[in-house]
C-alpha cells in the first residue's frame, strides 16, 4: 500500500473573472437606475412643483444608493449617482426652474467631449487609457499604429455622443422645452451609452487580437 504524497494535490485559487465593460459602467441596473431620479423629478414637478420634485428626486437617489450598498455592489457608483442627483437638484433650486436640473449634465457633456478630443489629438485616446488603467494592462498599444487607431475610433465615438448630447439638450434648454429636454436626456442617456459601449468593446477586442498576434509573431528570446 502506497502512502499518499504530501503534495498530491495543489490547491489553486480560482481566477477572478475580469469585469466586463458593462459591469465597469455599473451594469444594466446602474444604467437604468440613473434614469429613475430624472423621471421622478419631472413627474413630481409637473404635479406638485419644484420643491417637492427636488426632495423626491433626492429621496429616490438616496434609496437607490442604499439599495445598491445593501446588495454589496461597488461603493463608487452608488455614491457618485447620489452626488450627481444632488448637484442637479442644487442647480435647479438655485435657478428656480425645473430645467436647471439638466444644466449640469449638459455642460458636463461638453467638457467630456473636449477632454476626449484632446486625448485623441495628443495620441493618448482616453478609451485606451481608461481601459488599460482599469485592467492594469499597460500602454504598449500606443506603439502600434493599428491598435492606437482602434482606440482613436472608439474615443471619437464617445466624442460624437457627448457632442450630440450637448448640442441637442442645450438647444432644448435655451428654447425652454423642458418636456422635450426630458425625452432627450432619457433617449440620449443609457441607450446611446450601450451603443457606443459596443464600439468600445470592438476596439478592446481588436487591440487584444493585435497584441496577441504581435506576441505570437515575435521571435523567442534565448
Amino acid at each position: 500500500m502506497t502512502e499518499p504524497s504530501e503534495t498530491t494535490e495543489t490547491t489553486t485559487k480560482p481566477e477572478r473573472a475580469e469585469p466586463t465593460l458593462l459591469e465597469q459602467m455599473g451594469g444594466v441596473v446602474g444604467l437604468v437606475s440613473s434614469t429613475i431620479p430624472v423621471i421622478v423629478f419631472v413627474t413630481v414637478n409637473s404635479i406638485a412643483g419644484l420643491q417637492p420634485a427636488i426632495w423626491s428626486a433626492l429621496g429616490v437617489a438616496a434609496l437607490i444608493a442604499v439599495w445598491r450598498l445593501v446588495r454589496k455592489e461597488a461603493l463608487q457608483p452608488a455614491v457618485s449617482g447620489f452626488l450627481g442627483v444632488g448637484i442637479c437638484v442644487f442647480i435647479a433650486n438655485q435657478t428656480g426652474e425645473a430645467k436647471g436640473f439638466f444644466l449640469f449634465g449638459i455642460w458636463a457633456s461638453l467638457v467630456y467631449a473636449g477632454v476626449f478630443l484632446v486625448s485623441v489629438l495628443v495620441r493618448w485616446p482616453l478609451v485606451g487609457v481608461i481601459w488599460s488603467t482599469l485592467n492594469d494592462t499597460g500602454f504598449g498599444w500606443r506603439g502600434n499604429r493599428s491598435a492606437r487607431l482602434a482606440y482613436d475610433i472608439a474615443t471619437l465615438a464617445w466624442i460624437l455622443v457627448f457632442g450630440a448630447r450637448f448640442v441637442v439638450q442645450n438647444y432644448l434648454y435655451d428654447a425652454n422645452l423642458t418636456g422635450w429636454l426630458t425625452v432627450a436626456r432619457l433617449s440620449m442617456g443609457w441607450p446611446l451609452t450601450i451603443l457606443v459601449g459596443l464600439v468600445t468593446v470592438w476596439a478592446v477586442r481588436r487591440v487584444g487580437r493585435i497584441e496577441k498576434s504581435h506576441t505570437t509573431s515575435s521571435p523567442a528570446t534565448a
